[in-house]
C-alpha cells in the first residue's frame, strides 16, 4: 500500500511539474544587449514575452492572458483551416489557451476549387500521432466553415486534440491539418 501511494505521489509530482513547466514556458528569452546611460556598461536583458509596448516588471503579457474568454481564429486573422499549413505551429505560437476560449474554425464550403474539410475531435494522444480517425467524433461539418465559421468552446481542463478528416485522414497526416491544446485555468478571473 506504502509502494502504491508513493508511485501515486511521484506520478502527480511529475504531472504538477510538468504542468508548471508548460505554463511558464517561454517562447521569447533571447537576450538583447544595451548599453545603460553613461556608465558604458552593458546589461543583457531577456525579454520574457513582454510586447513592445505593454510592459509588466511582475510577471509577463501574454497575447491571450486576458480577464475573459478569448475568441481565437484557427490559423490566425487571416488564415482560413487548409491544407499544408502547420497548425501544431501555430497553436504552439499562439498559446496558452485558457478555459472557455472559444476557438473558430473558417474554411471555404466544398466546391470546385477548394478541397472540402472538416474537424475532428480525437480521443487520446495516440489518435492524434497516427491521424487515426475511427473513435474521433466529428465536430464540424463540410459546409459549417463558411462566413463567420464555427466555434468550439474549451469547457474542460483536458487536452484537446483537433484534426481534418476529410480523405480519410490525408489532411491530417500529410496535409499538417491537426494541432493539440490544453486550457489552462485563469487565476486571474
Amino acid at each position: 500500500m506504502a509502494v502504491k501511494c508513493a508511485r501515486m505521489f511521484i506520478v502527480l509530482l511529475i504531472v504538477a511539474i510538468s504542468m508548471f513547466a508548460i505554463a511558464m514556458a517561454n517562447k521569447n528569452c533571447n537576450g538583447t544587449t544595451t548599453t545603460a546611460g553613461n556608465w558604458n556598461s552593458t546589461t543583457t536583458a531577456a525579454n520574457w514575452n513582454h510586447t513592445n509596448t505593454d510592459v509588466n516588471y511582475w510577471g509577463f503579457w501574454n497575447k491571450n492572458a486576458t480577464k475573459g474568454p478569448n475568441k481565437i481564429v484557427v490559423g490566425g486573422p487571416s488564415g482560413n483551416w487548409r491544407f499544408g499549413y502547420n497548425y501544431t505551429d501555430w497553436a504552439i505560437k499562439n498559446g496558452p489557451f485558457y478555459l472557455n476560449d472559444v476557438l473558430v474554425f473558417k474554411y471555404d464550403p466544398p466546391n470546385g476549387t477548394t478541397f472540402p474539410h472538416s474537424v475532428y475531435l480525437l480521443p487520446n494522444f495516440w489518435s492524434f500521432q497516427n491521424c487515426d480517425l475511427t473513435r474521433a467524433k466529428k465536430i464540424g461539418e463540410v459546409t459549417q466553415g463558411g462566413g463567420q465559421g464555427f466555434e468550439f468552446v474549451l469547457k474542460r481542463w483536458q487536452p484537446y486534440f483537433f484534426a481534418c478528416g476529410e480523405h480519410n485522414g490525408i489532411h491530417c497526416k500529410t496535409g499538417l491539418m491537426k494541432f493539440a491544446v490544453w486550457p489552462l485555468i485563469r487565476w486571474f478571473n
